[in-house]
């Protein structure tokens, strides 16, 4: 095998493993920043013997080994930590073994330890960006480089952020650990939070050249899938895995051959890919079949599959489209969802009542400066031929948007309003 082979293999595994390896030298050391340092450690070391001695039967227990030794040398070099290093000199004696399959202990052992870098990376003590950059960096497998260039900044900012989110929660000593009771819901929510953010990041960019970031798209998928694995009786992680697996069917529908972003209702079904269609429905029946009543993700993957499953534009059910909204309003209030029903209401009774719900929301002050509200009105008044107001509405959205591909997508629409006026 060539040194190039070899760093493939290398990179591929490190993708695989490097959640786990992360995950389980956490919990041995209680610090988040010194269990990557040491799986990079593990790292450079695999990426100094493989392309010597061959890639091991098993590389993912070849590099835990190594980073527990690592681990060891570290902490016999620091005297205040002789207990600890005693407990982890036991802890390697006794479970290391000869590179093969994992026992179905180990296994157990892995995911509880995976659950707990979840939750310790989307604690609620970070900010939303330092949870995704986080999440993304120890669980998603990503270089700081490629955290960088998802989030459109540069190396060394993301690395600063990073790094500031990793001392964040040893100075607040944050406990590597799955919460219990009414908490573990609490925090629950901001996991989820963190995964679907990562995911409409990709899913339609909020700044750029790019109307769409698949792989982002592809990572927060990843993610959801990893959790509703490790968290099989939750129904609301099986939610957001249903959400995002229909969202994600419509991706290669979802842009022109130029890059044009192509609106929902003029997409080509028959690129939307069917298999992430049948996993979806199948994890929004494993969220309802637990019972209980519907979270936010297990509407919004209801709404999803209303247009999964409508053959056309005509075929889709808007009048339970507009329900499922209203009971997203009642369970989690907010402009962005009323906005969302309104549109739905459009097409199910028609634009003139959807616009008295849209004018109501032109007062909130979170939506002053929110583009798809002023885009949402613009085609509310073009179906009622007011192509005047229609041109301004998407003129100013055009303005309040810094996606590149979304601009030229309304300044396209005021100008068809602008031609429609004369």
């Amino acid at each position: 095998m060539t040194a190039t082979d070899t760093q493939r293999t290398l990179d591929a595994v490190w993708r695989i493993e490097s959640p786990k390896l992360i995950a389980r030298l956490a919990r041995l050391v209680r610090d988040v920043g010194l269990a990557e340092e040491l799986a990079q450690d593990a790292f450079v070391a695999a990426l100094e013997k493989w392309p010597e001695t061959g890639v091991p039967p098993n590389p993912g227990a070849w590099l835990m080994s190594t980073a527990k030794h690592r681990a060891i040398d570290l902490l016999r070099r620091n005297e205040r930590l002789a207990r600890k290093y005693g407990e982890l000199a036991r802890d390697l004696a006794t479970q290391e073994h000869e590179p093969g399959a994992d026992s179905s202990a180990d296994l157990e052992e892995i995911s509880d330890d995976m659950l707990r870098l979840v939750f310790t990376a989307c604690h609620p003590v970070l900010s939303p960006e330092a949870r995704a950059a986080l999440t993304l960096r120890l669980l998603g497998g990503l270089t700081t480089a490629e955290v960088a260039r998802a989030y459109l900044v540069t190396e060394s900012t993301m690395a600063q952020r990073i790094v500031r989110a990793k001392r964040t929660l040893t100075d607040k000593q944050v406990p590597f650990e799955i919460p219990q009771g009414p908490e573990l819901g609490e925090r629950l929510a901001s996991v989820l939070e963190v995964i679907y953010l990562i995911f409409n990041e990709g899913y339609s960019a909020t700044a750029g050249d790019d109307w769409m970031r698949p792989d982002l798209c592809e990572d927060a998928l990843r993610l959801a899938r990893l959790l509703a694995g490790l968290m099989p009786k939750e129904p609301e992680v099986h939610g957001l895995a249903a959400l995002l697996e229909i969202q994600a069917s419509r991706t290669a529908a979802r842009t022109g051959p130029d890059g044009e972003p192509v609106l929902l209702l003029d997409q080509d079904r028959r690129r939307w890919d069917r298999l992430l269609i049948r996993r979806g429905l199948a994890a929004l029946e494993r969220a309802e079949t637990l019972g209980g009543r519907a979270g936010p993700y297990t509407l919004q993957a209801s709404i999803a599959a209303c247009h999964a499953r409508a053959r056309t534009p005509e075929e889709t059910n808007w009048v339970r489209i507009a329900a499922l909204y209203w009971a997203l309003s009642q369970l989690t209030p907010s402009p962005i969802v009323e906005l969302n029903r309104a549109v739905a209401i459009s097409r199910a009774i028609g634009p003139a009542d959807a616009l008295v719900i849209v004018d109501a929301l032109r007062d909130e002050p979170t939506m002053a400066d929110y583009h798809l509200l002023y885009s949402v009105r613009g085609d509310l008044l073009a179906r009622l031929e007011r192509f005047d107001e229609a041109r301004a509405e998407f003129e100013r959205a055009a303005e309040l948007t810094d996606n590149a591909r979304e601009q030229s997508l309304l300044a396209a629409r005021a100008a068809e309003c602008a031609s429609a006026a004369r």
